[in-house]
């Protein structure tokens, strides 16, 4: 059968309070072969149950396991039976009533185990309890749809379970009331452990993490029982209206598998009909539908705005760390994919049919995009750029014959200030198509100098000179070690190349600094700077 009931069956029958029909034999009188089966899988149950006191370890498992499976089987069966409209569903009803009788069993059951549980409150753990609790209610939800079923079932067999339905109504009544009031209590809960694991930052507990994690678990399966106890009771014709509302405020907080979409149009639809009927006895249909539209767009723009603030948040505090880039991306496309919808929705309330205009807009698509074809490649090349992450704001690059800092980026193109402080806004299909290169995207950077003497100097001690005056400069780091080293024997100069590593921001103020300290250091050790030279010879001649 289900879940749950199967876990009960197992408890129930191995403690005596095996339902009657587990020991009907196989020997009743004449019956129909699909109802002699039945009966056999009855006896198949009984047999097994009572060899569960007497078993352990994985024969145990073994044969619990044999249970639910023909547990299961008896329930399919006579749903394929009751299904059957050429069949005589006659020998059914005992069946059927025995199977009821066997429900009810299993639903006294879980009210003294649920009790059970709430004795313990107060006592040990009560965020563990409180989360069997909800497990056990989870459970008790397939319990009360077979016992509704079983019920529907006598009912099309002119049988008379008025009595029945009524006390199952008042139970799922005063249990949605229960776990409805628990969800709320449980949200509230989850809000105030999720507030304080946000607070305490890197120095959250586990203890927290766990707090959160089982709060969520909770909320999942209580909101989960509600939306059973909701369905079951609108197939019994009762409002749930104030239920649904209550699981519709929490359907951010959990997965949406937990939210019915059915439980959330139906409360939409109750909505908007209940303020469209108010509006038409109050004033023409057109002021309602146009105010109807003006408030949809505004809601929509709020609802935009929103979401752009939560979706900024969620992309800054991503361990993916996003660039700038994406981040915008992110942003911009989630306040305006809401907005559309908002825009969609309020257009239809004026009359508009969205599929011929949403066709109208796919041609217009075309057009625009034939127009635009310059543009759209710049497009795909911030599309490109923001996949790659080649730079991203803040960044020193060179692109498109461009030496500067990123200061702006977007889908189209990307703006930079050069080191003299000009604003260049270069298109991105520029900056993709060519060489980019990444100044500042490594942490380290190489200094790279070179230095002349003449071919009358001290090689030894111009050597010494240079790693004295690069070793002494405090931001030129220790690892890697600079290089000095003699480099080339030009035309009029013996040179030496200087490579220090600084930080990049540091470049400049160290290439400077030792550009200067080179020549003053050179003065002082009577060390020449070669420049070129040219002698000029002049000869005199007699004249004939």
């Amino acid at each position: 059968m289900l879940r749950a009931l199967t876990f009960v069956l197992l408890t129930l029958l191995a403690t005596g309070l095996s339902p009657s029909y587990a020991e009907t034999s196989t020997a009743d009188s004449v019956t129909t072969p699909p109802i002699a089966e039945l009966r056999q899988i009855q006896a198949t149950i009984s047999a097994d149950v009572e060899k569960l006191p007497g078993s352990s370890g994985e024969m145990k498992q073994f044969i619990e396991y044999r249970v639910k499976e023909h547990a299961t089987q008896f329930h399919n069966k006579i749903k394929l039976l009751m299904t059957d409209k050429d069949s005589d569903k006659t020998d059914l009803v005992p069946l059927i009533q025995e199977h009821l009788t066997f429900i009810n069993q299993v639903g006294k059951y879980f009210a003294n185990d649920i009790e059970l549980f709430k004795s313990q409150l107060g006592k040990n753990n009560d965020t563990h309890v409180m989360f069997n609790l909800a497990t056990r209610e989870s459970e008790r939800d397939d319990f009360l749809k077979a016992k509704l079923e079983t019920l529907n079932w006598l009912e099309s067999l002119n049988q008379d379970v008025s009595e029945q339905k009524t006390q199952l109504t008042t139970q799922l009544l005063q249990r949605s009331d229960i776990l409805n009031s628990l969800v709320q209590f449980t949200q509230a809960k989850l809000k105030t452990a999720v507030e304080d694991a946000a607070t305490a930052g890197a120095d959250v507990s586990s203890e927290q993490t766990t707090l959160v994690t089982r709060l969520k678990e909770r909320l999942s399966l209580t909101s989960g029982s509600l939306s059973v106890a909701i369905n079951l009771l609108d197939q019994l014709d009762k409002d749930t209206s104030n239920l649904k509302q209550t699981l519709f405020s929490i359907s951010g907080d959990i997965t949406q598998d937990v939210l019915n979409i059915d439980v959330a149009g139906d409360l939409v639809s109750q909505w908007w009909n209940t303020a469209k009927n108010q509006a038409m006895d109050n004033g023409p249909g057109i002021v309602f539908k146009v105010f109807i539209f003006l408030l949809i767009l505004f809601l929509a723009s709020l609802a935009g705005k929103a979401t752009q603030r939560v979706v900024r948040k969620a992309v800054n505090t991503s361990k993916f760390k996003f660039s700038q880039l994406l981040q915008d991306f992110f942003v911009s496309l989630s306040g305006k994919v809401v907005f559309a919808i908002g825009l969609m929705i309020a257009l239809s309330q004026l009359g508009f049919e969205l599929g011929p205009l949403l066709a109208g807009f796919g041609v217009a698509g075309v057009i625009i995009g034939f127009a635009l074809q310059d543009t759209l490649s710049n497009f795909a090349s911030g599309m490109m750029i923001l996949i790659y992450r080649p730079y991203d704001v803040g960044d020193l690059i060179n692109a498109a014959g461009v030496t500067g800092k990123v200061s702006q980026m977007s889908l189209v193109s990307t703006t930079i200030k050069t080191l003299d402080n000009q604003r260049l806004i270069i298109p991105n299909n520029k900056i993709w198509g060519d060489t980019i290169n990444n100044i500042t995207a490594e942490h380290v950077r190489r200094v790279d100098m070179t230095f002349g003497i003449g071919y009358g100097d001290d090689i030894p001690k111009t050597e010494k000179v240079l790693t004295e005056i690069v070793s002494s400069h405090e931001k030129v780091m220790k690892t890697p070690e600079p290089t000095v080293k003699l480099h080339l024997l030009n035309e009029s100069s013996v040179d030496f190349i200087v490579r220090p590593w600084v930080k990049p921001e540091d470049y400049w103020e160290v290439y400077w600094d030792i550009t200067r300290a080179v020549k003053m250091r050179f003065d002082q050790e009577n060390i020449t700077i070669p420049f070129p030279q040219r002698d000029l010879h002049i000869y005199q001649t007699q004249a004939d």
